[in-house]
């Protein structure tokens, strides 16, 4: 199990990289995160939902994504309250006071998950969620050392030297566990380290002095992992690239969900992708406005409205420019959208922003479900997923923006200007990406391989772990 210091030290990642390691070696490999949070899902080969991260490190295993790999996962849909998946389904909501009560039913599931995925693997690679030293959430924890000692799992904890203060992340940390938590932890691992990673050895020798622990080596800092799919919200307050020709503008809403969606675009070199967040204007060289997915529809149609980013979407459209929505981002786009059970909070109906002759009902099953077919203006396949709540219809769907198996998806305004669909993933198809901005360019564009590059970088990774980290040691430290 790898823990980490705190949130974003890279545990997602180099999961992935020493579950891909392992699978080079020749074996069997699957991953698991007892409890995750997070807006950035993906659907499963067996019909439910788990965070984005697993399902990258099913990836790497080469291996279909399970809800087993995944059994908790909590998506925020406001600051105090969050939707709790259990196995892949929806199970309850909670704020955070009564999750905390609730977590100890929640270890069966868990426990059953873990168990399954044992008897089917030679190594399974548990991530942690957050830090083992936020012992204020000690009492029936099923994220890290709760898990861990109650699972008899190996616990190797990692430090991220990039953000600064290792050292004494590391050493608090060891401060702050209890004995039998201590005994569970077998080494550490410091990760994204850059420069000379010899100058770093002195703080090695302090930090084992002070721990006990067996330093698994430094991991230095990869610029392979940035072509990775990111599930923490965390990389949305990265600098924005300053070039392409292509400006492209995504508004940050407060419960953005699936933000993945734009990954592809990012790595383009022709494009500049610019999350704009709260309080600023939507850029005015923008060619292309697209309104992304949410787990809190209405509430972040109201943070929109809020921030005035409805005028500059009218501002956009009289400029000529284009706007896409995303599932929740295609609802807003709508005439209402109405939540008479209360799905994603109040009950309530609210007035879109009418650029599209739709209107959408929050009720009913939720879809999860993987798909492909073909977008409608370029004849381009596409393939993904769709994972809402909600019914739309309305005139404009009678011009879908996608024909996919067994059903069209989506919706167009009159003038090709103004569209919306349900399909996370879009723009990873290479072909319908190229046809796309170069549509919006009126010029042919060269794309890069999205997908071979997802596979390139875990290859990377992984050749960094084989050479700077002791796997020997690691293998010899599982149970």
């Amino acid at each position: 199990m790898f823990q980490g210091t705190g949130s974003d030290v890279g545990k997602s990642v180099l999961c992935a990289g020493v579950i891909r390691t392992l699978v080079k070696r020749g074996h069997r490999v699957l991953p698991f995160k007892p409890q995750n949070m997070s807006n950035n899902a993906a659907v499963t080969a067996d019909g439910g939902e788990i965070g984005r991260a697993q399902a990258l490190q099913a990836r790497a295993a080469n291996v279909p994504a399970s809800v087993h790999m995944n059994p908790v996962l909590l998506k925020p849909q406001g600051d105090r309250t969050a939707q709790i998946v259990v196995q892949g389904k929806v199970y309850a909501q909670a704020d955070g006071r009564s999750y905390l009560n609730r977590k100890a039913e929640l270890w069966p599931f868990v426990a059953e998950s873990y168990a399954r995925l044992k008897a089917d693997a030679d190594f399974v690679i548990v991530e942690g969620a957050g830090s083992p030293a936020e012992v204020n959430l000690r009492a029936n924890d099923i994220a890290n050392m709760g898990f861990a000692t109650r699972a008899d799992v190996p616990v190797v904890l990692v430090g991220d030297i990039n953000r600064g203060g290792v050292i004494a992340s590391l050493v608090g940390t060891s401060v702050l566990l209890e004995p039998e938590e201590l005994a569970m932890i077998v080494g550490y691992v410091i990760n994204k380290f850059r420069g000379d990673v010899s100058l770093f050895d002195d703080g090695l020798k302090i930090i084992t002095q002070r721990t006990g622990w067996q330093s698994f080596g430094v991991l230095p800092f990869l610029s392979e992992v940035a072509r990775l799919p990111a599930e923490d919200a965390v990389v949305l307050d990265d600098p924005q690239a300053e070039t392409g020709e292509i400006v492209i503008a995504v508004p940050l809403l407060k419960q953005i969900a699936n933000f993945d969606d734009f990954d592809p675009l990012k790595q383009e070199p022709g494009v500049r992708l610019v999350f704009v967040p709260p309080g600023q204007t939507l850029p005015t060289e923008a060619a292309l406005v697209i309104l992304p997915g949410s787990k809190a529809t209405i509430s972040d149609l109201k943070f929109l409205r809020a921030q005035g980013w409805d005028v500059d979407l009218v501002a956009h459209l009289r400029r000529g420019g284009r706007v896409l929505g995303i599932c929740g981002g295609y609802q807003m786009l709508g005439r209402s959208i109405a939540d008479p059970q209360g799905v994603e909070g109040a009950a309530e109906t609210v007035e879109g922003l009418g650029l599209l002759a739709v209107d959408t009902v929050l009720a009913g099953a939720k879809t999860l479900t993987e798909t492909d077919g073909f977008e409608r203006s370029t004849g381009e396949a596409v393939r993904g997923y769709e994972m809402h709540v909600g019914d739309t219809q309305g005139e404009d769907t009678a011009r879908p923006l996608l024909r996919l198996s067994g059903h069209h998806d989506g919706a167009v305004s009159a003038d090709d200007r103004i569209a919306g669909c349900y399909l996370h993933g879009l723009f990873a198809s290479d072909a319908f990406r190229a046809a796309y901005l170069s549509q919006l360019t009126g010029r042919n564009m060269a794309v890069r391989n999205y997908e071979a590059g997802v596979d390139t970088a875990l290859d990377a990774l992984a050749a960094g772990i084989e050479q700077h980290l002791d796997v020997d040691g690691l293998i010899k430290a599982a149970r």
